[in-house]
């Protein structure tokens, strides 16, 4: 589904703060594999999904999804396999527009837009129905502008949009760091749920680690640019909590 080979990214080329942020990675990433990364800072980790998804490209290397090249393709260009859900909650809606008006923006993400969004009754319903499955009481509340609702609610509502339109491969940058316990809680079993229903291919950077060991089914570590740990599902399953601690150790 993705895959990277040699990927190298190096920022000030030949300057005395140059960052080899990136190292020769080689990565795999089979279809409907809910992949999670874990790193310190300055690992690598955001910069390698970064890369995936097309905001930076790579310095050397190729990036192929679903056996496409995509390696000189920049973001909006990688939209119709790609959906992502940043750190900051503010991300990702337009704010001075309703809830209502941001999922159908989300549903035509990938299409040509015309003067009339089409926002219509049948819309409506399926938007409502997606929302009550948050438990957050939104879904009566679609006419409320985007920007007077409070981080963990538009966190959530990014994550429902982020599947509205043509969607194969989920990045999840860090999605509950900005967030309260309960909101994260939130925010991270509806993405489960999510990359189950339509069969996603999904990668979680996160710096928590109850996260990190609660989702996803194969989980790397990386540092210095380099990937040091690989454990595919049946390794991970047989982690415990605490073994993620010592790697950090």
């Amino acid at each position: 589904m993705i895959e990277l080979r040699q990927v190298n990214k190096v920022f000030n080329r030949g300057k005395a703060n140059q960052v080899n942020a990136v190292n020769g990675v080689d990565l795999r990433i089979a279809g409907n594999e809910f992949l999670v990364i874990v790193g310190s800072n300055g690992s690598g980790k955001t910069t390698l999904l970064n890369l995936v998804a097309g905001s930076i490209l790579p310095s050397s290397g190729t990036i192929s999804i679903n056996s496409t090249d995509v390696t000189k393709l920049p973001e909006y260009q990688r939209s119709e396999w790609i959906a992502r859900v940043f750190q900051n909650p503010l991300s990702g809606t337009a704010p001075d527009l309703s809830i209502i008006d941001n999922f159908r923006l989300a549903a035509i993400r990938t299409q040509a837009k015309g003067l009339n969004i089409g926002v219509n009754t049948k819309f409506k319903n399926t938007v409502k129905e997606k929302i009550a499955t948050l438990g957050m009481g939104l879904e009566n509340k679609t006419e409320q502008l985007m920007g007077t609702l409070s981080g963990g609610q538009r966190q959530a509502l990014t994550l429902l949009m982020s599947v509205m339109d043509t969607c194969q491969v989920l990045l999840l940058d860090e999605p509950t760091a900005a967030l309260d316990p309960r909101s994260a809680d939130i925010v991270m079993k509806t993405a489960e749920r999510l990359v189950d229903e339509f069969g996603l291919t999904a990668i979680l950077v996160t710096h928590n680690l109850k996260d990190a060991f609660t989702y996803g089914n194969r989980i790397i570590q990386m540092a210095e640019g380099k990937i040091i740990k690989d454990l595919a599902q049946k390794e991970k399953s047989a982690l415990k909590q605490n073994d993620l601690f010592d790697w950090f150790g």
